[in-house]
């Protein structure tokens, strides 16, 4: 025997959320249907008749969304009826009889995922609005596949080439891209999986919106669908998350060519045999050492050298590092026309003509916001079209945020989700910043980059006058032990106080030894409480004491354990 209760749903935003919560009332065991409208904002459910509405109170709360009885006749009678009667759904943090704050999130990448996890959290019920792949930038076209392909060009090159070669005779390996990028995106699906997917999927508090959001007005957001439809959402707190695509250079003829991004060079089955790479910062110089140690023939085009916006020795010592490889840079070279013809790319440039079967640009990335009609926000954004933000990732209106890649913090997934999780405290009635002072930064070249706080240009223009020591590989035992000493570790500190304020490396996992430095700096140590600690030997971090010994005595004078 059935029974029907109807509901009146209180907070729904959009038909997705009805479509959620139909679900979701659906696969309540004991329901034999559920019905939910959005535009009548009612549920209707045929039952069991001896089903407890205890299932369908839980659902209700764990969705996020309030309901109170639409229809009191039938088994709904006594205490029952009393409980059905009232609103359904207990509680919520903003206590009373309020309806639990709705958060809308545009994008699925680090900072959306941060802050969807963090304003559930702390009671907040969420729509999250994806246009394209779950997962953003870094699990799919960015951090993780081309640290794996970094890492299996790596292989490439020391089954090539290494300093125990005499012992150890080497063999060129055969390079089978295709089963490499096999590899490449299985590891990519399984994280997205279990990282992205996998959490939203076990969090009934999200409701996951497909489409392309733009502001309708200052509380609500339209969203169209791949199937012509659209969608209104309206909110109390909205979060921005949209991250950024690569920017293009205006050189005459590059629109009309098949050139690569990072998205298409991550992605191609095949190695080419000429490869020319434009940019000379992370991307282009990560992406340029792995096509090279697969089999390309690299040359790089340098605006002004590379790294040229850190420390002079870091671009010296991986301009070296490269041209002993075999890459071609070439310094101080724009390309003024690019020309694609019979499958290949002629670029011009004041170093004469330089040709390649594929071309990859990689000269910074743009935020994307032009389509979010933020005008209409009041959402105000920079030159460069990235949301102008303050301390607590609030924008120029009060209560939409903005957080990752397309504002101006540093393009980190890490950054980006610190600034998330903060952005949704701030949304839900905390009060958090993000302090950047301290953030550690690796770029995946061999030998790695690795900065935190200062260079000693950045601290002079600060104001502070610094006192820096660099101390070459040759100086560090397991460098030594490696038979790999290329590259160096600069302390900077600050005059007066011998705090040390900015650390700077080129070394074999450089990466590994980074955030004790950032550490150091966060917890203000000098040099010679730096120096003073235990470091265990025959560690490249260990380092970052030798360096700090410098301060004071000649390292070379030491002995091996340099206590």
């Amino acid at each position: 025997m059935a029974e029907t209760i109807a509901f009146h749903i209180d907070g729904m935003t959009c038909t997705s959320c009805a479509e959620h919560i139909q679900e979701a009332l659906g696969n309540v065991p004991g329901v034999r249907s559920a019905s939910v409208s959005y535009p009548q904002g009612r549920a209707e459910i045929d039952m069991d008749a001896d089903m407890s509405l205890d299932p369908l109170v839980a659902t209700v709360t764990e969705l996020g969304y309030r309901a109170r009885i639409a229809d009191s006749a039938g088994k709904l009678t006594g205490g029952l009826l009393d409980k059905a009667m009232g609103w359904l759904g207990g509680d919520t943090k903003r206590g009373g009889s309020e309806q639990m704050l709705h958060v809308a999130v545009i994008g699925s990448g680090g900072a959306a995922m941060a802050a969807a996890l963090k304003a559930v959290e702390r009671g907040a019920r969420v729509t999250l609005i994806e246009r394209g792949t779950i997962g953003g930038t870094c699990v799919n076209v960015g951090c993780v596949p081309s640290k794996i392909m970094i890492r299996a060009a790596h292989i490439a090159h020391l089954r090539r080439e290494s300093p125990f070669d005499e012992g150890l005779p080497t063999a060129a390996p055969i390079v089978l891209r295709e089963r490499l990028l096999a590899q490449q995106h299985g590891r990519v699906e399984e994280l997205r999986h279990a990282k992205y997917e996998g959490i939203l999927a076990s969090t009934p508090a999200i409701t996951m919106l497909r489409g392309e959001a733009r502001f309708k007005d200052v509380r609500t957001l339209i969203v169209a669908t791949g199937d012509g439809g659209t969608h209104e959402v309206s909110f109390e707190r909205c979060l921005i998350a949209t991250g950024a695509n690569p920017a293009t250079p205006p050189i005459p003829g590059l629109k009309d060519t098949p050139y690569w991004t990072s998205t298409e060079a991550l992605t191609s089955d095949r190695i080419p045999e000429r490869l020319v790479v434009i940019g000379s910062s992370v991307v282009a110089v990560e992406l340029a050492q792995a096509f090279a140690r697969l089999g390309s023939q690299v040359t790089i085009l340098a605006r002004s050298t590379l790294f040229f916006r850190e420390d002079p020795a870091i671009g010296e010592a991986i301009t070296a590092t490269f041209r002993a490889e075999g890459i071609e840079v070439l310094e101080h070279t724009q390309a003024s026309k690019v020309v694609y013809a019979d499958g290949e790319f002629m670029l011009t440039t004041g170093h004469g003509d330089v040709r390649a079967d594929k071309l990859l640009i990689a000269t910074g990335r743009a935020p994307n916001t032009r389509s979010l009609n933020l005008d209409t926000a009041g959402v105000e954004v920079n030159a460069q079209g990235a949301i102008v933000i303050d301390r607590a990732m609030c924008t120029s209106a009060p209560h939409i945020y903005a957080a990752g890649d397309c504002t101006a913090q540093p393009q980190f997934v890490y950054v980006a989700a610190a600034a998330g999780t903060r952005a949704a405290i701030n949304m839900t009635g905390g009060d958090a910043v993000l302090d950047l002072t301290t953030m550690p930064a690796v770029v995946f070249t061999d030998p790695q980059v690795a900065t935190v706080g200062y260079s000693e240009v950045e601290a002079q223009h600060d104001g502070i006058e610094t006192d820096s020591r660099t101390l070459s590989l040759d100086n560090v035992p397991r460098a030594l032990a490696n038979f790999d000493t290329r590259g160096f570790i600069k302390l900077v500190a600050e005059v007066g106080t011998g705090r040390l304020i900015g650390v700077q490396a080129v070394a074999p996992e450089a990466g590994e030894l980074i955030q004790t430095a950032a550490l150091a700096i966060c917890h203000r140590m000098t040099v010679q409480a730096l120096a003073d600690q235990l470091f265990p030997y025959l560690t490249m971090v260990e380092g970052l004491k030798l360096a700090a010994q410098t301060f004071s005595k000649d390292v070379k004078q030491l002995s091996c354990c340099a206590g």
